[in-house]
């Protein structure tokens, strides 16, 4: 498991940020776990970013559930974010004046000073209260406010294929459209109407991605106890079980022990 995105452990040269850990010959083979992985490297697995919440036991993640399913959401769409003046032609403040100009179907949380330090409840709030909230690229192609999003009951929008659809499929639905939506980021340049998209989905279709949304938010939270959630599958139990089934694959040595040893994973840990 590294704790940082690929990208940090790939320095091909001297002056790039970073190490060149993932070149040395020892990890030539092996099987890495990141928040954001290289989609052309075999050896990467994406795997969801940590949020503020990490349920105790199965009943605490039922709660929040339906909480979030019965949420009152008066707004259309939510964007969390802040302009770069230093970068040219900003996506982001692209989203924050469309933000802007939509009035009351938008909530905007602008980060530009420290507001959203560490998830702030200002964030959580802002998309608890929205049908859908936009996931920009942040300084790589994905950002904890995905699964910030996604653990509140909004629906998230994406721009880049690789920010969620090429890293973290063995955590969400194999169909995107049944969970997101998307809309190319160079037609939003040219002026597409991010609210005119969103407004065209229906009441019934907006229902039934939230719900494929809530119904996966067991697969992208880390539990709190080191028991696991009993019965469910947090993002920990799945992760370990991608690789094991990658090992049995490749070794098909696992045998009658492969049903335990994710229990037995967690036993080691505590």
């Amino acid at each position: 498991m590294l704790g940082r995105i690929s990208w940090d452990f790939r320095r091909s040269k001297d002056n790039d940020w970073g190490s060149s850990f993932i070149y040395m010959p020892a990890m030539h083979n092996i099987t890495r776990l990141l928040i954001e992985r290289n989609p052309w490297d075999y050896f990467d697995i994406g795997v969801p970013y940590p949020t503020g919440f990490h349920p105790k036991n199965e009943s605490e993640l039922t709660q929040w559930q339906e909480f979030a399913r019965t949420r009152v959401r008066k707004t259309l769409f939510s964007f969390a974010g802040a302009k770069r003046g230093t970068i040219k032609n900003d996506f982001r403040g692209l989203l924050l004046d469309q933000c802007k100009d939509s009035g009351n179907r938008c909530k905007l949380v602008d980060c530009g000073g420290k507001r959203c330090v560490n998830g702030s409840s200002a964030i959580l709030e802002t998309f608890l209260e929205s049908d859908f909230c936009l996931q920009p690229r942040g300084d790589s192609f994905t950002r904890r406010s995905i699964f910030d999003c996604m653990i509140a009951g909004s629906i998230p929008v994406f721009f880049w294929h690789r920010s969620a659809y090429y890293q973290y499929e063995w955590f969400l639905p194999s169909e995107p459209e049944s969970y997101s939506v998307y809309i190319d980021r160079k037609d939003v340049i040219n002026g597409t109407s991010v609210r005119g998209v969103l407004e065209r989905f229906s009441k019934n279709e907006v229902r039934k991605m939230r719900e494929k949304v809530i119904e996966y938010i067991p697969k992208f939270v880390y539990a709190h106890s080191r028991d696991g959630l009993g019965s469910t599958q947090d993002a920990f139990d799945v992760a370990i079980d991608g690789v094991l089934k990658r090992f049995k694959a490749h070794r098909n040595m696992w045998g009658t022990k492969e049903n335990n040893t994710t229990t037995t994973i967690r036993k080691l840990l505590k």
